[in-house]
């Protein structure tokens, strides 16, 4: 029960994050961006569910293919007359070259035939990862001007006070959500090869994995300082 990813339980997580958001921020930008990623995850629910089951009419398709090399290979070797040893070296060469040429067609047909089911799902996820990068890419961008050295970036207008954040706390809370929007994003680009066994695709989601972690550490970075900012507040006047 708690050894795989439950895809329900993500889509929820991201549904309860953006509602979150919505109300903390009233029509910000990172609110449409959860509302965005929410979306996401329910395709990634759909997506990951396709990976992870056969496709029987593709297979049915290679194994056609297959079995129709493999009787065209019987049918020539049938009408192959065996001919006494070559009358020189370089008949024989010739015809071991043909040979191989032939087995390595053959082998590559093969190939193709077998693989073209893990092809297409790898395009598939690997479109769908890229779609998490740059989402992972657009939440930085909300981040990034979230500065504690920046104190003119605090909107100085109170209708605008839904849109933005306010104060240090204000400004914690925020930072607070796009963390949790980028390790919701790791989570969904795991979720992909939890049950689809392709090293190229994992590749690709160890990449998100750790494009969300390094971004997540500079947010925390954030957070630590606006900490040390609100300490002295919450200690009150020194007596």
């Amino acid at each position: 029960m708690y050894r795989s990813l439950n895809a329900e339980l993500i889509v929820e997580t991201c549904r309860a994050s953006q509602q979150r958001i919505a109300e903390r921020f009233v029509n910000s930008g990172l609110s449409r961006v959860a509302a965005e990623l929410y979306s996401v995850s329910q395709s990634a629910a759909v997506l990951s569910k396709w990976l992870s089951r056969p496709h029987r009419p593709l297979r049915g398709l290679a194994a056609i293919g297959i079995f129709a090399i493999v009787g065209m290979v019987v049918a020539v070797a049938r009408q192959v007359k065996p001919q006494p040893a070559s009358s020189s070296i370089a008949e024989f060469l010739q015809g071991l070259d043909a040979a191989l040429n032939e087995v390595v067609f053959i082998s590559l047909a093969g190939y193709f035939l077998l693989s073209l089911e893990t092809r297409i799902k790898r395009f598939r996820a690997l479109r769908a990862i890229h779609e998490l990068r740059s989402m992972a890419h657009i939440i930085d961008m909300h981040q990034l001007t979230k500065d504690p050295e920046r104190p003119g970036d605090f909107p100085s207008d109170p209708a605008d006070s839904g849109h933005n954040p306010q104060n240090p706390a204000e400004l914690i809370r925020y930072l607070n959500d796009c963390s949790d929007l980028l390790a919701l994003i790791s989570k969904l680009a795991a979720l992909y090869v939890q049950n689809f066994n392709d090293p190229v695709t994992l590749a690709a989601v160890n990449e998100v994995e750790n494009l969300t972690n390094g971004l997540s550490r500079k947010i925390w970075q954030k957070i630590m300082i606006f900490d040390r900012i609100l300490a002295p507040s919450s200690r009150g006047p020194a007596t």
